[in-house]
């Protein structure tokens, strides 16, 4: 860190004040307070308020679509030794942000780990960290297992018994769904889930991501977690584990003894590792850390880049079916309603919109099924250009589906 003497006059040279470089977080107002857990706490998600990213806190932060994160303006965090803290996820399943105007202490641990197999023919999802993506279901009556969900999620078509693990920055086991995101971590995205078995057991659930973005120090001699969660196996039959989540941590200062965990789960079909990405001015930290870091040395007062910048790239689902889809969609299958219902069909256009994409991209639609199947991947063809400056392109996937409820994801690779 670096410190400079400020002299004013002669009369207070022998009292020069020492100052504290300082990096600027975009944000950071301290309108949520100071955070201080000293027991185990969960931080229920759903209790923020929905607006801009930027709108001042009320001590429960601001949910915010279009940046697809509940972002948190503490004054301070401190989780002593011993206490660990939690979250329950925002109806959307978001990502977390801290945005910190002072230090942030963690001696305790903060915990954003996917859920591990939920019991044997239960029918429920095991549920990612905030960000992360949900297993899929295993085997129960008059139902067939199903394939994680996320753009990583495990397949189920590999063995008749076995779920594949969910892949994120690297591929799952026995997974064809390839690794997606990138080093920096912007956007914030969490892991995949794996998918079920054949003898009813679901699959574990991707790891949560959270951006920690403190204006002064870091300092960690605890745990930052997002694992992925467990597959299980009963008579041979294995359901694949969820991949580890995101973990991004920006400061003026980093320090510790801690650790930083992001794998994916190793029980049974391990799940792919998740993403972890340093940002600071000075490091005096020597960190348990994996996978490994992608580490980026910031120059003092540099002011912290949190999304996107202007002129992105973008891509959207537009319509599927002709049925025009919300601009926060869930694919909550059934708890608050479907983002877009349809007459029963074997197969149905989805209209996908990119923005500052260029035309030689691939555009891939996923379409996974809450029960009974496989995911499904479709490449788009290029149908129409709607605007030049900034590039808007129109793309159209057919994809074949089934009765009930599917999860539809899109994502872009661009030459």
């Amino acid at each position: 860190m670096k410190n400079w003497k400020i002299i004013i006059g002669l009369v207070l040279a022998l009292g020069a004040t020492v100052a504290q470089a300082a990096i600027t977080v975009p944000g950071a107002d301290g309108s949520d307070g100071a955070l201080l857990i000293t027991e185990n706490t969960q931080i229920d998600l759903s209790l923020a308020t929905t607006g801009a990213w930027d709108d001042a806190g009320t001590g429960n932060g601001v949910y915010d679509s279009n940046k697809w994160a509940v972002v948190f303006k503490y004054s301070s965090v401190v989780v002593t030794n011993g206490a660990t803290l939690t979250f329950a996820n925002h109806p959307s399943r978001a990502p977390v942000v801290w945005l910190v105007n002072g230090d942030v202490t963690i001696l305790g641990t903060v915990n954003l780990d996917g859920q591990g197999s939920m019991p044997r023919y239960s029918n429920i999802h095991a549920e990612g960290g905030p960000g992360g993506f949900r297993g899929g279901l295993g085997d129960a009556t008059g139902l067939s297992r199903s394939a994680g969900l996320g753009v990583g999620g495990g397949r189920t078509d590999f063995s008749y018994t076995h779920g594949a693990g969910g892949s994120y920055g690297t591929v799952g086991e026995n997974n064809t769904a390839a690794a997606y995101g990138n080093p920096s971590l912007i956007p914030l995205i969490g892991g995949s889930g794996g998918a079920g078995s054949n003898s009813g057991d679901c699959g574990g659930a991707g790891g949560g991501a959270i951006l920690i973005a403190a204006t002064q120090a870091i300092t960690l001699n605890g745990t930052i977690r997002a694992i992925g969660g467990a597959g299980i196996s009963y008579n041979a039959e294995d359901s694949g584990s969820g991949s580890g989540g995101g973990i991004r941590l920006v400061s003026d200062s980093l320090s510790g003894t801690g650790s930083i965990i992001a794998y994916g789960n190793t029980a049974y079909w391990d799940g792919g590792e998740g993403r972890i990405r340093v940002e600071r001015v000075t490091n005096d930290g020597n960190f348990s850390i994996s996978p490994d870091p992608s580490v980026l040395g910031l120059e003092s007062g540099a002011t912290a880049l949190l999304w996107p910048p202007a002129g992105a790239p973008e891509v959207r689902i537009v319509s599927v079916g002709g049925v025009s889809i919300p601009g926060d969609p869930r694919a909550s299958f059934g708890a608050y309603g479907a983002d877009a219902a349809l007459p029963q069909t074997n197969s149905t256009q989805i209209v996908v919109e990119t923005t500052n994409v260029e035309s030689a991209s691939q555009v891939l639609v996923r379409l996974t099924p809450r029960h009974s199947g496989t995911y499904a991947q479709y490449a788009a063809t290029l149908s129409a250009t709607n605007n030049l400056d900034p590039l808007v392109l129109r793309w159209i996937a057919q994809p074949t589906v089934k009765i009930g409820y599917s999860a539809v994801q899109v994502r872009v690779v661009r030459p």
